[in-house]
């Protein structure tokens, strides 16, 4: 398992590799754009150049960009659906250039209007945003649920994918904190299986490819986004153990996306003691 973080890539894309061996990352997490702003980043020939060998060089073995949040693949909105391809698409060309793992994607909102219709629309924009890109794959994220938010459930993940035409590209990012908020109780590894069943049953887990590991603030079923850091919140310690000791997530990259002590993101003793957990997870499996 690649266990890791979210990192600024601030002062050129190279950056986000040194950020991740500070923090003693295996795998980091970009945005590959302002989240506050809808112009994509264009990387530097001599950046990617400097970042590929700075990765070769270190003990990250996953880099995954994730697509800003300003995005909505469901929107009814003219404007804002073109802005939503065209940042996707650059995201998908940053991941080929950089070599990605993954874009992870928030599929996006039908706010009040209708669900079906906005997983049509979501689709239609998907489709569009891989064929105006080369291989990088992208991952959609299951959502807390708030809202109209798109990706709730497997049956609608399965459906956004459908939608999409099913293509060979496209995965699954489970976020253990969403999973918890829609419902799921994944504290325990018989809850965690049953869940993983599910999402097998409907999605297919040949699909599943990264993983967001995140405590939650509040409660099972609350539909509500709201992060802790690892231990401090309602999955707790042991909850987090179950997570990063699934063996069929063996192998994928888990990036997380804690608010850290002072705010500031990971810090580098939070990775250390999810490595702790997973060991601690692995032998209470074993035993």
């Amino acid at each position: 398992m690649l266990i890791g973080c979210h990192v600024s890539p601030a002062g050129g894309v190279y950056n986000a590799v040194s950020r991740g061996v500070e923090r003693g990352a295996s795998a980091v997490q970009i945005f590959n754009q302002s989240p506050r702003m809808w112009r994509p980043t264009v990387y530097k020939d001599e950046d990617v150049i400097r970042y590929h060998e700075l990765l070769a060089d270190s003990d990250v073995k996953a880099l995954m960009i994730h697509a800003v949040y300003l995005l909505n693949a469901g929107t009814d909105d003219a404007e804002i659906r073109a802005k939503t391809v065209t940042s996707l698409t650059a995201s998908l060309r940053a991941g080929d250039r950089l070599g990605a793992h993954s874009v992870v994607l928030h599929p996006g909102s039908a706010k009040t209007g209708n669900v079906a219709e906005a997983v049509a629309r979501a689709g239609a924009v998907i489709r569009e945003a891989l064929a105006e890109s080369d291989g990088c794959p992208l991952h959609l994220e299951n959502t807390a649920g708030a809202g109209g938010t798109l990706g709730r459930s497997f049956d609608e993940l399965a459906a956004l994918i459908e939608a999409a035409g099913g293509d060979e590209r496209l995965g699954l990012c489970l976020d253990s904190c969403h999973l918890y908020a829609s419902g799921h109780d994944i504290r325990t590894a018989e809850g965690l299986s049953a869940t993983l069943d599910e999402c097998d049953a409907k999605v297919g887990l040949g699909r599943l490819g990264s993983l967001h590991l995140n405590d939650s603030q509040v409660g099972l079923g609350s539909n509500r986004d709201r992060h802790a850091d690892i231990g401090q919140g309602e999955l707790g310690l042991d909850g987090c153990a179950v997570f990063l000791s699934e063996p069929r997530f063996e192998s994928l990259p888990v990036i997380l996306e804690t608010p850290g002590p002072d705010k500031k993101g990971t810090p580098p003793e939070e990775i250390a003691l999810c490595r702790e957990l997973r060991e601690q997870g692995l032998a209470a499996r074993g035993s």
